[in-house]
């Protein structure tokens, strides 16, 4: 069933002659491998964007299970580059989780996360670059992917599906994302300020944006030994990081990449030719859980399976094999670093709120610190922590210009994966316009 929600009656501006509709999405009420009907509402759909349409975005769009007529919305984009939306929606902040450990070697189970950001907002879940997740070119020349391209997609992306979606013209408008997605938050964020600038249609009710764990400049790697020295996880003498250690999270145990072979010929192929390490090969049953990544080849297993691109109503013939991550498509790395851009947002009055892991040695909260002191704001409210249930969930500082820093405790690279009670707690407040 097709469909395009409409909440009140609005009249649509009149859209520049270049913009054209997007096709309404699709209703999806029951999923394969969830029990029942889904207790929220989830669409997908395409929305094609650059020359002649040649570039087909999926999205997943869950609509805020609290009050959509006035909740803000916002896109999220997962990072990598290359992740699909939907790792993000079902490992980091989205209503559905895979349940590992009962998984028997058939369709992985789904249940409802009750620690979702859509508690507090509507998020559009977007799969871009080109070729990530169900996104496809329908030419060779546009399933090139750099960060440009991305921030251009997207942006044309988001204006198409909020035509589409007239009901929700009016609400708050934030853009989140996380890790690489840091040198793109801010770039899209700032061309959709241009754009509202110059009163291109449709009008966007832009707020700000929200980054985790982000990745601000390409040159961030600067900082990880000083993150190990202080963390004592090398002495003052060895300046060298040993990989020994998840970089994820350095509490956690270091493992082997998830995807390491992506599916190889059918759909239809076992997880035991797939993932031979994860198995065993009498009962067809996970391991226990010794790895974080462990859990990740589900997904793949999932969104591969003919039932569910039923169900998501994914176009035949489009999209061979599904990955999480497509690390092997090439990528063009053209924007060297987005704190113009922050900075920029900063002087027009835009929120912001940044938020580490604090035990996340990829990115670390060293560097982010330390890029937040490069922007040379004054502060508004100086460091204290904050709290979830009465415990300290992390640390937190608020700068002028409307910026908020966050650290979360233990957690590692993509926070909410970590610690998804506390995540929530944090961006119910933010969004809300609360302090942390």
């Amino acid at each position: 069933m097709a469909t395009c929600h409409m909440f009140h009656t609005l009249l649509i501006p009149i859209l520049i002659l270049s913009l054209q509709h997007a096709n309404c999405g699709n209703i999806v009420k029951y999923l394969p491998g969830f029990e029942g009907p889904l207790p929220f509402l989830l669409e997908t759909g395409y929305v094609g964007v650059g020359e002649n349409d040649d570039v087909q975005t999926f999205y997943y769009f869950i609509e805020s299970e609290n009050n959509p007529r006035e909740d803000p919305l916002m896109l999220w984009l997962t990072g990598g580059p290359g992740c699909s939306a939907f790792s993000g929606l079902v490992f980091e902040i989205g209503p559905l989780e895979f349940q590992y450990d009962e998984y028997n070697g058939g369709l992985p189970t789904l249940v409802y996360r009750p620690y979702s950001w859509t508690k507090a907002s509507s998020i559009v879940f977007v799969d871009m670059p080109v070729n990530s997740g169900f996104s496809y070119a329908t030419t060779e020349f546009a399933s090139r992917r750099s960060d440009w391209l991305s921030v251009n997609q997207t942006y044309q992306f988001f204006r198409k599906w909020l035509m589409d979606h007239p009901a929700f013209l009016t609400n708050k408008v934030y853009i989140g994302g996380d890790s690489y997605c840091g040198l793109l938050i801010p770039t899209i964020t700032h061309e959709i300020s241009k754009g509202i600038e110059q009163g291109l249609q449709p009008w966007i009710n832009l707020q700000g944006y929200l980054m985790g764990n982000p990745k601000v400049d390409q040159k961030e790697e600067n900082y990880k030994i000083q993150f190990a020295h202080g963390m004592g996880l090398i002495s003052d003498e060895l300046y060298q990081i040993t990989s020994d250690l998840k970089q994820g999270n350095i509490l956690e145990p270091s493992c082997a990449p998830d995807s390491q072979k992506p599916l190889e010929s059918s759909r239809r192929i076992s997880l035991t030719e797939i993932y031979p390490w994860k198995f065993n090969d009498t009962h067809l049953r996970l391991q226990p859980r010794v790895c974080r990544d462990d859990i990740y080849p589900l997904s793949e297993y999932w969104a591969n399976n003919d039932t569910v691109r039923d169900a998501l109503k994914v176009r035949k013939g489009t999209k061979e094999i599904w990955q999480r991550c497509t690390r092997d498509v090439p990528y063009k790395k053209d924007i060297p670093s987005s704190i113009p851009y922050i900075l920029n947002l900063g002087k027009k009055g835009y929120r912001s709120l940044i938020y580490s892991g604090d035990h996340d040695m990829n990115i670390t909260f060293v560097s982010t610190k330390a890029w937040i002191r490069s922007l040379n704001y004054s502060i508004v409210d100086d460091w204290r922590p904050w709290y979830t249930n009465g415990q300290v969930a992390g640390y937190t500082r608020t700068y002028s210009n409307a910026m908020t820093f966050a650290t979360v405790k233990a957690a590692g690279h993509t926070a909410p994966e970590y610690k998804p009670q506390e995540c929530l707690h944090m961006y119910t407040n933010w969004i809300s316009e609360r302090p942390v």
